[in-house]
């Protein structure tokens, strides 16, 4: 730590009492004679007694690896033993991390509509969001879908509407959406929730190609739509938020990603053969995203051209608010889509600097610049500095970007084993998790290209592509998709992921949102000796950090806000503890605002516990 208290970080951190240099990234490979025992459409080599089996898409990614001079064993994801076809992971990653609640399980009947047409019109390839909130105070998470609705290029032939759906605490939901008055307007994108006027009572933020909503929660089961009287009632294409206090000043401030200037006049022909596809987002004009500061009466006031935001021209598609100097400050890292990612460096004041290009990430590292579409921050190393993430559309890698600690980043999921995986595929929602409770957080990736028809150009991509799961095994990331669970060996056109522990057990869920379909619905079932402690920060708690020590060894969370896409995930965070049975200790240094750090010893293990700044743990 510092003189004031924050982490540093300059390359090196401190595990198990022991100082450390970041790693680097390893490589290794298999020597052989060709298998004859692979199956069809399959590859293998094997040497004592291991077997390398590589299908075709694996075969795609290696090559490409191989190309870009980057190939390692993560290339090829799968090892199997050749007399068992157990898979070969460092870490120990579970069997098998979720099970699928169907609708008849859950009494979920709702359906996403996309409003596909034979046009094409861009909004249509969009949604849809999810949220996981919990918005009776009833200490179980509830679920918010957002759907498509009326606009300039789609008439619904019956009414279209959002839905709410409380928990039962029994793995069941029941649709309230009429009661509690959140069926939506326009054509609704995606969800951000929050408690923007600290009345303890969570609210909706739903964006949308129309005009914004926002929800205030009435403390009854209720919601009022206060748009216009909180000043948000302005017209776009609008796709994720985020809520974040961006002046250290206690109050919820809001970030509303704009697209590209849009209306159906403005809609551009990409037809192939006669057929209309939508269109590459390259053929739109960009447009500035919106920041609305919270005055603390219930009304916002754009402050997006005096806090240099509005300067900035481009294809936002996800968002996420995180501190990556440790200063204090909540800075913004947005992904655009065909033109450059947008870094916002916090100046204080009201004030933000765009640092992207400087950061090294805005562009690819062949400065060409890609289409960002999830994004999520997190110290995946555990060096005390926050690092960024955006998944691309295919051919194009995802990116994980280590922070250096100087306000500049390098790109390894080469060498962290997540680029080669995802270079065929599209990424949506996304969202760095602890799955197993090892205290290392892992990461979830919803997939799908944006086109339904891409078939019929091209043989290698396809519309619908399968969710994918990385375990965090201390030195990178190890691809257990193949363990994920039955919803992991099917494709989807998937768009907004958020996580969540539905049922209170400590175990992290995801709910997906699947562009036309119903939600996917992933129990997680890890059952292993591992332990965890669930913390539910009252007030404002974007921007806190948490550490903890169990077994003696350090661990921390940093709260940032949004992420992932369209989406909103479970407000609580769960600890992971390992095989230890109780924290050493747990500490909470509040956002910059409060001014506060609280400090508890010996907690107990496998159970939440609620906070407010300078209380006790309940």
């Amino acid at each position: 730590m510092n003189s004031s208290g924050l982490l540093t970080c300059n390359g090196v951190f401190f595990a198990n009492g022991k100082q450390r240099r970041r790693d680097a990234g390893w490589q290794w490979g298999i020597e052989g004679e060709p298998s004859h025992q692979t199956t069809p459409g399959e590859t293998g080599w094997f040497r004592g007694g291991m077997k390398l089996v590589i299908t075709r898409r694996d075969l795609v990614t290696g090559f490409a690896a191989l190309s870009a001079g980057t190939l390692t064993s993560r290339a090829f994801p799968m090892l199997r033993n050749s007399s068992s076809n157990a898979r070969i992971d460092s870490g120990r990653p579970p069997e098998q991390y979720f099970e699928t609640w169907t609708a008849q399980k859950t009494g979920i009947t709702w359906k996403h509509d996309n409003a596909i047409s034979s046009i094409h019109y861009l909004p249509e390839s969009m949604g849809p969001g999810v949220a996981i909130f919990d918005y009776d105070n009833d200490g179980w998470m509830d679920l918010y879908f957002v759907n498509s609705g009326p606009a300039d290029f789609f008439q619904p032939a019956k009414p279209l509407r959002n839905a709410l759906y409380h928990n039962n605490r029994d793995g069941t939901f029941t649709d309230v959406t009429e009661k509690a008055g959140v069926a939506g307007r326009d054509f609704g994108i995606g969800v951000a929730a929050a408690d923007y006027d600290g009345d303890g009572w969570t609210d909706l933020l739903v964006t949308t190609y129309g005009r914004l909503i926002l929800y205030h929660n009435n403390h009854d089961g209720t919601f009022t739509d206060v748009t216009k009287a909180a000043g948000l009632d302005e017209p776009g294409l609008f796709t994720s938020a985020v809520w974040f206090d961006s002046d250290n000043n206690g109050l919820l401030d809001l970030f509303v990603c704009h697209f590209v200037k849009y209306n159906k006049s403005l809609e551009r022909d990409c037809s192939a053969n006669g057929v209309h596809h939508y269109c590459y987002p390259k053929t739109f004009e960009p447009w500035p995203s919106r920041l609305y500061k919270n005055s603390g009466k219930g009304t916002f006031t754009d402050i997006s051209a005096s806090s240099g935001i509005g300067r900035y021209f481009g294809k936002a598609f996800g968002v996420v608010a995180t501190d990556i100097n440790n200063d204090g400050l909540m800075d913004l890292f947005v992904a655009n889509d065909s033109v450059c990612n947008f870094l916002y460096l916090n100046k204080g004041g009201g004030k933000f600097e765009e640092i992207g290009f400087q950061a090294g990430v805005a562009y690819s590292a062949d400065g060409a610049a890609r289409s960002g579409m999830g994004v999520d921050a997190i110290d995946y190393d555990g060096d005390g500095c926050q690092d960024l993430f955006v998944a691309n559309i295919s051919r194009e890698r995802y990116s994980l970007y280590r922070n250096s600690g100087d306000n500049t980043f390098q790109d390894v999921a080469g060498s962290t084993g997540i680029g080669m995986a995802t270079v065929m595929d599209s990424g949506w929602g996304t969202r760095f998790v602890d799955f197993d409770l090892d205290g290392r957080p892992d990461l979830i990736l919803a997939n799908g290209h944006p086109d339904d028809l891409i078939e019929s150009i091209t043989n290698s991509l396809h519309y619908r592509e399968p969710l994918l799961l990385f375990h965090n095994n201390g030195n990178g990331f190890d691809n257990v998709s193949a363990t994920g669970g039955p919803a992991f060996k099917e494709s989807y056109p998937a768009r907004g992921l958020a996580v969540g522990d539905l049922d209170n057990d400590g175990r992290v869920d995801v709910v997906v949102g699947i562009s036309g379909e119903a939600p996917l619905i992933l129990h997680n079932i890890v059952r292993n000796a591992n332990h965890w402690i669930g913390l539910n920060l009252v007030g404002l708690a974007v921007g806190a950090r948490i550490t903890w020590s169990a077994g003696g060894i350090e661990r921390g969370i940093f709260k940032r806000g949004g992420g992932s896409f369209l989406s909103s995930c479970d407000p609580r965070d769960v600890l992971g503890l390992g095989p230890a049975e109780y924290a050493d200790w747990i500490q909470v240094q509040w956002p910059a605002a409060i001014r506060r750090t609280d400090r508890f010893e010996h907690v107990r293990a496998d159970r939440y516990y609620s906070l407010v700044p300078g209380g006790k743990l309940l």
